[in-house]
Formats: C-alpha cells, structure tokens, sequence
C-alpha cells in the first residue's frame, strides 16, 4: 500500500487558515509532519482546529518546539512520544515528534523535525534526533520517515547526516521543481522528506492546490512523499 507522509510549516497559523485547511486537503496526507505548530494561548486547541478543518487528528507534539504529527481517520497510532532538544542559549527551543502509525499493513516510524537556523545547532539536533526515532523504529519495527524544515539546502552539514542513513526522497522520483521557501517566491528547498531503506518512492514534491492558496497559507511550500513498502 502508498503511504502518503507530508510535511508543512504552518507558521503558528498567522496566515489564512481557511486556505491552509484547503492545501492539507488537496495533499491528502495518510500522515502529516508540522512545524511551528502554535505553542502559545490556546496552543492544543488551535492545532486540534486546523487537525479537525484538515480532516486529519493530532497524535504527537509538545508546546515547546513547534513540531507535531497529524494523522487520517484511517491512520491507526501504535505509538506517540514527543521530546525536547539540547537547549542552545540565546536559541529558541527545538524539538521532535514521533509516531509509530499503521496503514493498513504498512508500518513507519514517522518523526518532525524543524532544525534551527544556525548550523553548529542543527547539526547537533540531527543526530540527537536520529537516535531519538532510530531508538522507537527498533522498539516497533518500524523503517524511519522524516520529515521537516531542515533550514539548509541539499549539501549542508545537516542534510548530509541525515542522508547517509536515510534516503532523500525529493531526487528518486521528483515532481515539481523541489523548492519550497519561500511560498511567493520560491527559490530554496528546505523543506524535506527522508525515508530508511525498505521503502520505496513513487513520488515527492509539490501539491496540487490553488497558487492563491499556496500563497495565502503560510510562507512555506508543502512537500507529500508516496512512499510504498518494498
């Protein structure tokens, strides 16, 4: 069975919510990977308002951090943790969420991430997160997808860990031009999806939703990877 995994940066919903709504729709995602989910009043409210007019539910995220995991109707949760990263000071707070999900008889380990802006702290961030959901993929059996805003293009040091140990799916079977930031104007890829070894991919890039609404929604692009079990 195609796994549709997504991953969108919401930016804590100060934007259109009725057009972001409208894209996580038209992504149809079987599970979506947010970043800056809203984290201040009525933080769990507000991500269970944009999960409900998504059509999706939340099944892992912290406040502080920003990054959850939504999920369909028909996504069964194994497994849900979410946890806190080495603080940088001066930095904001960083995070991941983890979920072990089923569909149908395909089993991933999804995780969340948004890595930081300055790069000695992402790089110290994605390994900390690998063992993190290395750790839950062993416990369940589970092969790894992750996704996120990474903050760097292909090449950078960050990218390159995360890309010895899982695939970046974007260049295995592309669709569209691969950039995602900004949403207006796009003109760099920082928004990602990885997949372990065992997963195959069908396809990844863009969504077909209305360049209004992409616009409107917040000032990331979405990415949606099919993904199917080999």
């Amino acid at each position: 069975m195609v796994i549709r995994v997504g991953t969108y940066n919401v930016r804590s919903m100060y934007d259109d919510n009725a057009a972001l709504a409208r894209v996580i729709r038209a992504m149809a995602p079987d599970v979506l990977c947010v970043q800056e989910a809203p984290r201040l009043l009525r933080w769990r409210s507000r991500r269970a308002e944009l999960a409900r007019a998504s059509g999706l539910r939340v099944v892992a995220g912290r406040r502080w951090g920003g990054v959850a995991v939504l999920a369909a109707p028909s996504t069964r949760v194994i497994h849900a943790e979410g946890h806190l990263l080495r603080p940088f000071m001066g930095l904001e707070r960083r995070g991941v969420a983890i979920a072990v999900v089923e569909c149908e008889d395909t089993r991933i380990t999804v995780a969340s991430v948004h890595l930081d802006l300055v790069a000695a702290a992402r790089l110290c961030h994605a390994i900390e997160i690998m063992n993190l959901v290395e750790s839950a993929a062993e416990r369940f059996g589970a092969p790894i997808v992750l996704a996120g805003d990474v903050n760097e293009q292909p090449g950078g040091a960050a990218f390159r860990y995360f890309a010895r140990r899982l695939a970046d799916c974007y260049p295995l079977a592309p669709r569209g031009d691969g950039l995602t930031f900004t949403a207006r104007a796009p003109g760099k890829r920082l928004d990602m999806v990885f997949a372990a070894p065992g997963l195959s991919v069908r396809s990844c890039g863009g969504v077909d939703a209305p360049a209004a609404d992409l616009e409107a929604a917040t000032d990331h692009l979405p990415v949606v990877a099919e993904l199917l079990a080999s």
